[in-house]
């Protein structure tokens, strides 16, 4: 990146043309698929997908003037990653995408606690992104988070 983006737009400009493809569908299998109430923005210079402060006024417990962090979708050095903190808050959640993965990829999971990353942008499984996008809603996501912060 050569400056920080403000906008979806301005991220996915800034990368090479095989990447804004990549990046542009999967933002269009999130817009699609999330359930109402996320929100889209820059978010740790990534595009984000965000609880607003208007369903969470709570914020990111990290720093309370940010909205709370869902998912988000980078283009970085070697791989397109995918931060989904669902994943990694809800064991139920990353065994059932453990278990669909290999049904929508031939290629290995490459998996830290809550980033995907896929090396061959070409294989990007988009349907199970999809799948994943939907299944859990703003309000699941900030029970799940507060459960977490309680413990």
């Amino acid at each position: 990146m050569t400056t920080q983006p403000e906008t979806p737009d301005q991220y996915i400009a800034q990368l090479p043309k095989d990447r804004q493809v990549a990046m542009q569908k999967l933002r269009q299998v999130f817009q699609a698929n999330l359930p109402e109430g996320f929100m889209e923005t820059i978010s740790y210079g990534m595009i984000g997908y965000v609880v607003p402060h208007l369903l969470y006024p709570a914020g990111y417990h990290v720093n309370p003037k940010l909205p709370l962090p869902f998912i988000s979708i980078a283009s970085q050095k070697n791989n397109v990653a995918i931060y989904h903190m669902g994943l990694y808050s809800d064991e139920d959640l990353l065994d059932w995408f453990k278990a669909e993965y290999p049904k929508h990829s031939k290629t290995k999971l490459d998996m830290g606690k809550s980033c995907v990353r896929f090396k061959k942008i070409d294989q990007i499984p988009y349907e199970l992104v999809g799948e994943l996008a939907q299944k859990m809603s703003p309000e699941q996501w900030i029970a799940v988070y507060e459960g977490k912060l309680k413990r």
